[in-house]
């Protein structure tokens, strides 16, 4: 079926079947339609105003077909100038989807991109980078979405057409599907359209358009077309009706415009659907008795949990106390390097508990370490004891755990603590760790969680962080069924069919291919405990074309099934140990392959006319977004504050994939609390550690990108006596024509005529050059190793600057709460209570500290100290 064509039998809704898109030359045009479930796309020009670059058509077009939605953006531009331009292409995609097809066509010519292993993408990928381009095309831009983009040169009167299609399966939450549309075009347009398509065959029970784009003034311009199973939703205001919006006049839409459906849910309490060997089953029973739950609270009140984050999760908590039921029973525990009960043991949710329970909340005030293996076995504890006092037989048992940084209390390995709670819980109980903001070891909370039965979500350090965390509880607040298996007759290849829980307003998914052709109608069993009562449901389903309507287009459910099947390969990963990951992957590989999938496992080579560089698309994993709110992010900026966050205002460059996050600790004078700093330093560059022209020394280092921490490499440097070159696995000194290498094992070296001596022990190397000294640590990582570098003493008279350069800092508070803020060097500067690991000591032990902006103690901006050559 050819790309942004209706399926056969999708019918029509009575509107124009194209509408051009035309954008005013401005130095600058960005339209942005940035979507959750139903995706985004920003067209991006650096252009002048008398460029002769016309977008003239510019469509989003999503088809959701029984919850499964393929989106096709296509925009084509023209050059009609007489000399060749630069046109850059943006689209932002949920995280959760697949990109499956990428094309540019430039004169009647496609080129395509190509799904490729990730290895065999690997080598362009780096020619990429050490031609200094943007080679990761794929970044997280925010909570739900990720950026693709790329650019081709356009000759003179040259037309060009870009289209992206991705894939997702949409989830239910809190009883609906929810398509965002936000739309920020940064001026009024001639002309645009989105337009969202969707065919349930359940029939749609409900549909309904929010948000901010829904106005007074642009009420009329939602065009819905609804019938028992189709919906077809228009967003097409003239550019008039844009300018007429409150706040739109100058720089036109910005808000969002939100889809929210439901489909009918028949007695059967399931729907399946089956074509061309391969069937989805959706279950989703609602008329259920609610099963009462014993909820044990796990709050992180270290101190780096110190200013908004403390008060949004006391705020949070206190809602969700006003919400439990009087059936269930509950905990609370808050931590730090301690353990704070409210209650010895879980109680029921009587008015007076929850009211008492409320009081304890409003006392939880920041402080300490952090000793999450502790806390996480109490509130085992906490639930054993309940089993064994009570009959628990008929209701659920989970914990929540919030915080906000690493163990570095108490048992700080993360196997261990892993291991440890995964023998505690024996799986008996189910565990959500929310990790609240970036600094968060997520993917140590997530491997916790699913290890017990439970899922991992990060708890964005915005103004709504209190709605994050309420907005989860209540996704798992009412629970319906227990041990759900679903099981089949003549079926291969089955996703995930054993579900721990399920919760009102969810949904359960399983897919598979029918192994047994001679089979005339497909069986689905399904059993499992609900409130007192073992339960047990069956649908059957013939298998045959004619089950769907002609609308499903063929390889709708097995594209699903592949889709879902990646998904779960890759969660399950997580679980595994690197021997039993390899099937796994090749599985997860091999469908990603065949389906042109752009997985963590896959990269998308983005073919470009002759003469041009091509570029590669990667998948990102979860993790830090690039604009996250924390100093150090960016090269040239300046700094806002709000509240303890320190929010970037960039002036330069925009932040690139291959770059490592660096929290320095910085050596103060007078003060028991130390600073700390954060610098994004690339691969790609090497950096000025120390350099100290007085005593004749310049120290470079390059950052360790596989470790994702330190350095990889360390050089000392003097035009006197010759360079110390240090990496991981060898320490090489080289004086005039004189070479000598030495291993990472203990040896002592001497050269007194140049003041110079080397000292090996424990994985310290300490050089001392003159009145210098410094060590380099080398810190173990797993299966990656890192260098750390801490300069202990340096001559009297030195002027020196780098990363490190800096050996004593004064600072004053000048304000503490509710807000921080220092002066340093004469300027006042925002600061939050923040913690960073001392990698001086080779314990590595994690301390507080206040968190500055780089410039404020180095003085310069990053790009200042850059190295061309190493």
């Amino acid at each position: 079926m050819p790309m942004g064509c209706c399926p056969p039998g999708f019918k029509r809704a009575p509107y124009p079947s194209a509408l051009q898109f035309c954008l005013e030359m401005v130095p600058l045009v960005i339209l942005s339609f940035l979507l959750a479930s139903v995706s985004s796309a920003v067209i991006k020009r650096d252009v002048q105003k008398d460029d002769g670059i016309d977008i003239y058509s510019f469509h989003i077009k999503s088809m959701v077909q029984s919850r499964y939605a393929m989106t096709v953006i296509t925009s084509r531009v023209a050059n009609l100038a007489n000399e060749s331009h630069e046109v850059n292409f943006h689209v932002e995609i949920p995280k959760n989807a697949f990109i499956s097809k990428f094309s540019m066509t430039i004169d009647g010519k496609i080129y395509d991109g190509v799904v490729k292993e990730k290895a065999e993408a690997q080598q362009q990928y780096d020619q990429a980078v050490q031609r200094g381009q943007s080679a990761g095309l794929v970044s997280a831009v925010g909570r739900t979405l990720e950026e693709f983009k790329t650019s081709v040169t356009v000759a003179a009167h040259s037309k060009v057409t870009f289209e992206l299609t991705y894939e997702e399966l949409l989830k239910r939450r809190l009883g609906q599907y929810e398509l965002l549309i936000k739309a920020k075009p940064t001026q009024a347009v001639k002309d645009f359209k989105i337009e969202v398509q969707i065919r349930e065959r359940q029939g749609i029970r409900f549909l309904d358009t929010r948000g901010k784009l829904i106005s007074k003034e642009l009420d009329k311009v939602t065009r819905i077309s609804q019938s028992d199973d189709e919906a077809t939703v228009q967003f097409a205001p003239t550019k008039q009706q844009q300018q007429q919006c409150p706040g739109c006049e100058t720089n036109g839409l910005d808000g969002d415009l939100l889809i929210v459906y439901d489909v009918n849910r028949p007695k059967s309490k399931s729907d399946f659907q089956v074509l061309k060997g391969y069937f989805v089953h959706y279950f989703a029973p609602t008329d259920l008795p609610r099963i009462p739950k014993n909820v044990v609270f796990i709050i992180d009140r270290s101190g780096s949990m110190h200013g908004v984050k403390i008060k949004q999760t006391r705020e949070a908590l206190l809602k969700i106390l006003g919400d439990i039921s009087e059936e269930d029973h509950f905990g609370l525990i808050s931590f730090d390097n301690a353990i704070y009960k409210w209650k010895p043991n879980l109680v029921p949710a009587t008015p007076g508990n929850l009211e008492a329970a409320q009081a304890f909340v409003r006392q939880i005030t920041d402080q300490g370490a952090t000793d999450i293996n502790n806390a996480v076995l109490e509130g085992v504890r906490m639930l054993n004891n309940l089993a064994e006092s009570h009959d628990t037989k008929d209701s659920t048992s989970i914990l929540i755990l919030l915080t906000d940084g690493d163990p570095t209390s108490g048992v700080t390995n993360l196997d261990s603590i892993q291991a440890n709670v995964k023998e505690a819980i024996g799986k008996r109980y189910s565990l959500y760790c929310l990790g609240f903001g970036f600094d968060v070891n997520y993917e140590f909370l997530e491997k916790m969680a699913l290890q017990n039965s439970g899922v991992a979500r990060r708890i964005y350090p915005d103004s709504d962080a209190d709605l994050q965390l309420q907005g989860f509880y209540e996704e798992v607040a009412t629970p319906l069924l227990l041990d759900v298996q679903l099981s089949y007759t003549g079926v291969s290849n089955l996703t995930q069919s054993n579900f721990s829980q399920y919760y009102n307003g969810t949904e359960i998914v399983v897919a598979g291919q029918i192994s047994d052709n001679d089979l005339e109608t497909l069986t689905g069993t399904i059993t499992a405990r609900s409130k007192n009562n073992e339960v047990t449901y069956q649908d059957v389903s013939v298998k045959e074309e004619n089950l769907l309507d002609i609308y499903i287009f063929e390889m709708y459910i097995q594209r699903l099934w592949a889709y879902l099947t990646v998904k779960q390969l890759l969660q399950k990963e997580v679980l595994l140990g690197q021997s039993e990951k390899e099937a796994l992957r090749k599985q997860a590989l091999d469908l990603s392959l065949k389906y042109s999938f752009v997985t963590p496992l896959t990269s998308m080579v983005v073919t470009k006319p002759e003469g041009e560089d091509s570029q590669v698309l990667h998948k990102p994993k979860e993790g830090k977004p690039d604009h996250r709110g924390h100093p150090g992010m960016f090269d040239d900026v300046d700094y806002d504050y709000v509240g303890p966050y320190i929010r970037p205002t960039i002036q330069g460059r925009q932040p690139v994939e291959d770059v490592v996050d660096l929290r320095i600790l910085q050596p103060t004078a007078g003060h028991s609390n130390r600073l700390c700093f954060d610098v994004q330093v690339s691969q790609k560059q090497n950096y000025k550690l120390l350099d100290d022209q007085t005593a004749d020394l310049l120290v470079v280092g390059q950052v360790n990108s596989e470790a994702k921490k330190g350095f990889r490499q360390i050089s000392i440097r003097s035009k006197a006596w010759g360079s110390i070159t240090v990496d991981t696995t060898k320490i090489v000194l080289i004086q005039g024509q004189k070479n000598e290498d030495f291993s990472w094992t203990p040896f002592s070296f001497s050269d007194a005529s140049n003041g110079l001596s080397l000292n090996m022990h424990d994985e310290v190397l300490t050089v001392e050059v003159g009145e210098t000294k410094m060590d380099i640590l080398l810190h173990r990582d797993g299966q990656n190793s890192f260098l750390w570098p801490a300069v202990k003493k340096r001559p009297p008279s030195s002027t020196a600057t780098g990363i490190i350069g800096q050996f004593l800092v004064s600072y004053e508070e000048k304000q503490v709460i509710p807000t921080g803020i220092l002066e340093i060097q004469d300027k006042e500067v925002p600061a939050s209570r923040e913690t960073a690991v001392n990698y001086n000591d080779p314990s590595k032990p994690r301390v507080d500290c206040w968190l500055v902006p780089y410039q404020s103690v180095l003085g310069v901006n990053l790009s200042e100290l850059t190295v061309v050559q190493t």
